[in-house]
């Protein structure tokens, strides 16, 4: 996975330089979730990684299910990512481009793993607390892991905060075998 977001991020960025430049970011993210979409689809994944379909094919595929949302840069950005057989990293394009969007809004998405589900007041609690430490609006993604036994488990980007009971006993095991 960290492989992917790590041929990814150079295609979010540039599309991100080039859809802030141009005042154009609501588009590009609309364009990028619609293109994500598409190629998460089973049959659509089939297509795309079929070794006999040409670059021109899928391209022609992908922007025809775009319609009006493939401009000339969408159209150059599937044509590359289809050239170079790399359209698999369209859904990770997308995750990077909204967390530079969300960044350059001031706005940071923390992904919450809990063990039992948070009340409104946890989840507030938590928000601001995040806010205080990172100094910008947390928006909360929360989840369900009864693998973490209890507590949390937070990851805002590339930091991971594990208060998770798992977590600590995983933490504790590796300190007794040293």
């Amino acid at each position: 996975m960290a492989e992917l977001i790590t041929v990814a991020r150079p295609y979010a960025e540039a599309v991100f330089r080039l859809a802030k430049d141009e005042g154009r970011l609501a588009q590009w993210e609309e364009a990028l979730v619609w293109l994500a979409a598409t190629v998460r689809e089973p049959a659509v994944d089939a297509i795309v990684s079929d070794p006999e379909r040409t670059p021109a094919e899928i391209e022609a595929m992908l922007t025809g299910v775009l319609g009006d949302k493939a401009d000339a840069e969408v159209k150059n950005l599937v044509a590359a990512l289809a050239e170079n057989r790399r359209l698999v990293l369209l859904p990770a394009i997308a995750d990077q481009f909204d967390q530079l969007k969300q960044a350059e809004e001031g706005v940071l998405t923390a992904h919450i793993a809990s063990a039992f589900p948070l009340t409104d007041s946890q989840s507030a609690e938590l928000a601001a607390t995040l806010k205080a430490k990172y100094g910008k609006e947390i928006q909360l993604e929360v989840s369900e892991d009864s693998a973490l036994l209890g507590g949390v488990r937070i990851q805002i980007g590339d930091d991971v905060i594990d208060a998770s009971v798992r977590g600590k006993l995983q933490a504790m095991a590796v300190s007794l075998k040293s």
